[in-house]
């Protein structure tokens, strides 16, 4: 009997091993030098520090932490601010007079002015004194001074400096839930939406919440957001990836998407949800109707949580092509809170408005039962509340001034005027990129982003590795050196093993646009000249 006992015991860790290795395995298609992110794993120490050591080293925090990365924020990015110091110092030290940061969405760092409408509620709400003075009437607009009574009516001791219901305040999820209705034309829930600081940690709270052990995968886009990746390191899942086709304009193809999800199961990997980016962030691409439906027909037949990270709805630049709320999508498909799961999330930081120092954001939550949202709300309790300032705008840009409201004339020519400008912005540096020798860009459909591929030439390829990092590591690296334009290597997004690529941002004002072309023409010139052959 002990023999039976001492036998199954190792059939069950030999078992148990053979699952492990097989997760570790399923990424193999993303490995490469820059993105051992997705598959590495860092074991703790088995025995405690010796007396005198640090209590904390990086041998001795959790690995998770050390298997999380962000590119958008990396290695390049803080090359840049150690330049930019520089030059503060020492100005005339490098070839350039200033650090032009194409690397993150970040709007308003580079010169976008905030809707004033919104920042007149905001002002109003924030010192509710000056709305009983009579200058107040002459510097802010009625329909300002209007909303901000409403606001301030729903906020406990009328205060902005004050917590609010875990969920975020009720009257704002009103109003949310109501601009939903009217973008969709499909009911919304205030009770569905819970308010958060942007929508990061929103996806962190949902991938919390899906999250048990390695066993876990959550499927994403490649390339994708690193928010995805590192957040489901974070919290101990595997990423299982399904690559965007970049020859169709970066597309998603159904069948690709089965044949990852079975290789998955068959290696022990229980896949909870599907990640949707749209408009796509890094790739600007905006999904077709049809291909939304056929997204939402898979999730339902395969028992997937759809997570549908909409941030960049209202960033559209082409004629032909709308955005749909994958909520409006399986609505119009007759399919309602019993048939699938899904989560929007929102966020005031992208769109028009830009407002990413705020911190406003939300998500919406359908198709979950009720002892589910309740530990939703607890671990949202756990935060107490987002802040009053991000929720207040949340509402706002969920329900901006209507036709015949005294701000509405001006709020339509400022939120017009930066979508067109956006969208000219888009074009040209499109059609720059593509004028470049070895460089391959797709049209620009929407979000805040290019993603062009780079062919470079093998002796640039081995200088690269001689260098120990990626090839488009190495040629970002290059091009900020050179012109001071930071961009993020493709590698920090993930990418078809082989092929190289950057993220640069549409983001600067259109009267710096040429000057930004000129400089990265030049560079790229003499990067190709340098390597050729």
């Amino acid at each position: 009997m002990r023999r039976f006992a001492a036998e199954t015991a190792r059939d069950l860790l030999r078992s148990q091993s053979v699952r492990r290795q097989n997760r570790r395995s399923l990424l193999s298609p993303l490995a490469s030098p820059s993105q051992s992110r997705f598959s590495s794993s860092t074991s703790p120490p088995d025995s405690p520090p010796s007396m005198g050591s640090p209590p904390v080293t990086r041998d001795t925090i959790n690995p998770k932490v050390l298997k999380c990365e962000y590119a958008v924020r990396g290695e390049i990015v803080s090359i840049a601010q150690r330049l930019q110091q520089e030059l503060k110092e020492n100005p005339g030290s490098h070839p350039f007079d200033e650090i032009v940061y194409c690397n993150i969405g970040n709007p308003q760092a580079l010169g976008q002015q905030p809707i004033t409408f919104f920042r007149e509620v905001i002002a109003l709400c924030d010192h509710p004194s000056i709305l009983d003075k009579s200058e107040t009437q002459g510097l802010f607009s009625a329909d300002a001074i209007e909303r901000a009574w409403q606001i301030l009516d729903q906020i406990a001791g009328r205060a902005t400096g004050a917590y609010s219901h875990s969920q975020g305040i009720k009257g704002l999820r009103d109003a949310i839930a109501d601009g939903i209705e009217a973008r969709d034309g499909f009911p919304a829930d205030p009770n569905d939406i819970f308010l958060t600081d942007g929508a990061s940690p929103a996806v962190h709270m949902m991938m919390q919440l899906l999250t048990r052990s390695e066993s876990d995968g959550i499927f994403c886009p490649i390339p994708q957001y690193p928010l995805y990746s590192a957040s489901i390191a974070l919290h101990g899942g595997t990423l299982v990836p399904y690559y965007l086709d970049e020859e169709t304009g970066w597309g998603l193809e159904v069948s690709d998407l089965q044949k990852q999800l079975d290789s998955a199961r068959s290696k022990g990997v229980t896949v909870r949800a599907l990640v949707v980016i749209n408009p796509g962030n890094p790739t600007g691409q905006v999904l077709a109707e049809e291909n939304q439906r056929q997204i939402v027909e898979f999730c339902k037949k395969e028992g997937l949580v759809l997570l549908a990270d909409e941030v960049y709805q209202e960033n559209i630049y082409v004629p032909d092509k709308q955005f749909h709320s994958f909520k409006k999508i399986a609505r119009s498909m007759g399919y309602g809170e019993n048939d699938i799961s899904l989560v929007s999330f929102q966020s005031v930081s992208k769109g028009y408005y830009g407002e990413c120092g705020k911190r406003g954001g939300y998500m919406e939550v359908t198709g979950f039962s009720a002892d589910v949202r309740e530990q939703i709300y607890k671990v949202a309790s756990v935060n107490l509340c987002s802040n009053i300032t991000g929720q207040i705008l949340a509402s706002l840009v969920m329900n901006p001034p209507k036709v015949g409201d005294e701000s509405y004339e001006s709020y339509r020519e400022e939120r017009d005027g930066i979508l067109s400008s956006l969208a000219r912005r888009a074009q040209t540096l499109e059609h720059a990129l593509n004028s470049l020798e070895g460089i391959t860009c797709n049209r620009a459909e929407g979000a805040m982003y290019l993603f062009p591929r780079i062919h470079l030439p093998q002796k640039a390829i081995n200088a690269a590795e001689a260098a120990k990092t990626a090839p488009d590591a190495f040629y970002c690296r290059r091009l900020l050196d050179a012109t001071g334009i930071v961009v993020v290597p493709g590698s920090g997004f993930g990418q078809v093993p082989g092929t190289w690529h950057f993220r640069c941002t549409i983001l600067p004002q259109e009267d710096k646009i040429p000057a930004i072309v000129s400089r990265l023409t030049e560079f790229h010139k003499g990067f190709m000249d340098e390597f050729r052959g």
